[in-house]
């Protein structure tokens, strides 16, 4: 029973040792986590309040949403990340091995997400410069569509025949983007044939009467009518009104039906592609002769 009753000793002394030296680093430690803790958590809340009150200022300044919702989030994200840092070192952990910890990691991440990081500085560039904004209608990349939405590594298109297009931010922010409708007005640049045999005159008397009876078309600047070209089977009449952006499409297609009318109604022909063959006899020989 001794070697029993000496381990049961021995137990109770090392317990007893744990023991003590837990309530040494309490004592000692447990005033630094708690500190570590209220900061922490005060830290938290501070953040929260900070960025309520940038979003009520970015409100007033009437600051574009994609970036304004872009701006929270890495004040957000940065100051967490600094907090963390605070945090860790008042409970003890070297500040600068989690430092050097931190930026190898984020060195590897980047290294590994090379094409995302470029998308996402093209996002960051277009929502600073706005070379276009939600709801303009844009040609990059190929495609025409109206903006939907600007993420931070994307933007999304929607096509005039309503289909979804993603383009990334890196492709954007490098390459040429037409924004069709930023201006508040617009010229609707058309073409009109007639045939060689009807009166210019008339032709550009009609079409200036078309014009001035569509309320849409502006008056100044006032509305341009040339001959354009003397092509293979018409005389071209280019036709440039100007228009307000909105009105654009509306007034293009209108005025093509309308001119058709007043020309039909003035007996002015559009003629069609046509080639004329000169026959001028066979030889004897293809004859039976």
């Amino acid at each position: 029973m001794e070697p029993i009753e000496q381990n049961v000793e021995q137990s109770i002394a090392m317990i007893s040792q744990l023991g003590q030296k837990a309530l040494e680093m309490l004592l000692s430690y447990g005033p630094k986590l708690v500190l570590a803790f209220i900061i922490l958590i005060a830290g938290l809340w501070f953040i929260r309040g900070l960025s309520k009150v940038v979003d009520k200022s970015m409100d007033k300044a009437k600051v574009d949403v994609t970036l304004q919702r872009f701006l929270l989030s890495i004040i957000s994200v940065g100051s967490k990340l600094i907090l963390v840092v605070i945090f860790a070192s008042m409970i003890g952990v070297e500040t600068a091995s989690l430092v050097a910890m931190l930026g190898a990691a984020g060195l590897a991440i980047g290294l590994a997400l090379q094409g995302s990081l470029s998308n996402f500085a093209g996002g960051v560039l277009i929502l600073l410069f706005k070379p276009f904004k939600y709801h303009d209608v844009i040609e990059a990349q190929g495609f025409v569509g109206r903006v939907h939405e600007i993420q931070i590594f994307n933007t999304i298109l929607r096509t005039l025949d309503n289909q979804k297009v993603v383009i990334p931010n890196g492709l954007l922010s490098n390459g040429c983007i037409k924004n069709l409708f930023s201006e508040p007005t617009r010229r609707v640049d058309l073409t009109f044939g007639i045939s060689y045999g009807d009166d210019i005159a008339i032709a550009k008397g009609v079409l200036a009467k078309v014009l001035a009876e569509e309320p849409r078309v502006l008056a100044d600047p006032k509305p341009d009518i040339f001959v354009s070209a003397h092509a293979d089977s018409s005389v071209n009449l280019l036709v440039r009104p100007w228009v307000k952006s909105e009105d654009y499409w509306d007034v293009h297609f209108a005025l093509i039906e309308q001119v058709k009318l007043a020309f039909d109604h003035n007996n002015i022909t559009i003629p069609f592609p046509q080639r004329d063959v000169h026959h001028h006899g066979l030889p004897e020989r293809f004859n039976g002769g």
